[in-house]
């Protein structure tokens, strides 16, 4: 959005230039309806193509943080998973290693 703040700034500044530039320039002349209709129009034309812009990279940064969102919700439940079969396995060699000292207990 700065960028498109900086252009907008900058091509007004350009306008304002090449009037002045003209030969007949005079500063009662800007305040004529010609050309304050043609200064509206120009922004009139610039907010519009700004909204647009503004519309479609909003919605593509709300995608963007919906996908960052979702990737940490997945990095969350992979390690809670990995934790879960982590204590699994460690129960299961718990288990194997009590019963096998339970069928054969040693000979004194």
């Amino acid at each position: 959005m700065k960028n498109l703040h900086f252009i907008g700034f900058l091509l007004l500044g350009l306008a304002f230039l090449l009037y002045y530039m003209l030969p007949e320039f005079a500063v009662v002349k800007l305040f004529e309806p010609m050309s304050l209709m043609g200064i509206l129009a120009g922004i009139g034309i610039g907010l519009i193509i700004g909204g647009i812009v503004g519309y479609i990279s909003k919605g593509t940064a709300l995608k963007q943080d919906l996908k960052r969102k979702e990737l940490v919700q997945l990095r969350k439940e992979n390690e809670d998973l990995e934790k879960q079969a982590a204590e699994l396995a460690r129960q299961q060699t718990v288990t194997y290693t009590t019963t096998e000292e339970n069928k054969n207990p040693p000979n004194y």
